[in-house]
């Protein structure tokens, strides 16, 4: 396995991916929805942090979020599967699946 050399703040990575913000924490509040190792927190102080995401990460969450939009049907089905913020969900099924 080659070593991590990269790893972007999701918030990076959502402008990267043209994704809202929200919607990557969300996913990734879960760390069981990528593979292990994928999402990395950063400690930035004592008592804070930020999550980031390594490259493998990107690739997964990219082909997921894609997969996800083949039909309006498999979107919402992903996002009330993954999502668990209703008013966050009511928000993004409301705007096209790209």
């Amino acid at each position: 396995m080659a070593a991590i050399t990269h790893i972007y703040a999701l918030e990076y990575a959502a402008k990267m991916m043209d994704e809202d913000l929200e919607l990557l924490e969300a996913i990734v509040w879960n760390d069981d929805n990528l593979t292990y190792g994928s999402i990395v927190t950063v400690h930035t102080g004592p008592d804070e942090a930020i999550t980031a995401l390594n490259d493998d990460g990107i690739e997964e969450l990219t082909d997921m979020l894609r997969d996800a939009r083949i039909t309006t049907e498999s979107w919402h089905e992903f996002l009330d599967d993954f999502v668990h913020d209703a008013e966050l969900v009511a928000r993004i099924k409301a705007q096209s699946p790209r």
